[in-house]
């Protein structure tokens, strides 16, 4: 008899064990996955951001179109204007860069936080 109050005690700390075990927070873990989802598009607006930047810093400094960081910043730049690289065309080249690329950094970051903002309010996160 003796032998069976203790399987049974031991049976019941291990179903007690089994069930805590068993708890997961969906909730809580799908409000951390949107919040470092929302984290990530935030970062990736910033980089942009900082390209297009970087390319407006460059060409209005005169630099030397043919460095590989030049070159390297102004090709990613052309492909993150999207649509602003013409939407104004003043004649001086260094002012129509500063317009149109600071127009599409702008972008970048609005956009960005927008739908930082989208996707950590769908997560469920705060």
């Amino acid at each position: 008899m003796g032998e069976h109050a203790e399987s049974s005690s031991s049976s019941a700390s291990e179903e007690t064990r089994a069930s805590r075990r068993a708890r997961v927070d969906w909730r809580g873990a799908g409000g951390r996955a949107a919040s470092l989802v929302a984290s990530i598009v935030r970062w990736l607006g910033l980089i942009f951001a900082a390209l297009l930047v970087l390319h407006v810093i460059f060409t209005v400094g005169s630099a030397n179109p043919n460095n590989g960081i030049v070159s390297f910043v102004k090709s990613w730049a052309d492909s993150l204007a999207l649509g602003f690289s013409d939407l104004f065309t003043p004649s001086d080249e260094k002012l129509r860069v500063l317009v149109n690329y600071g127009i599409a950094a702008v972008f970048w970051l609005v956009v960005s936080g927008i739908l930082a903002k989208i996707i950590r309010r769908v997560g469920g996160a705060s």
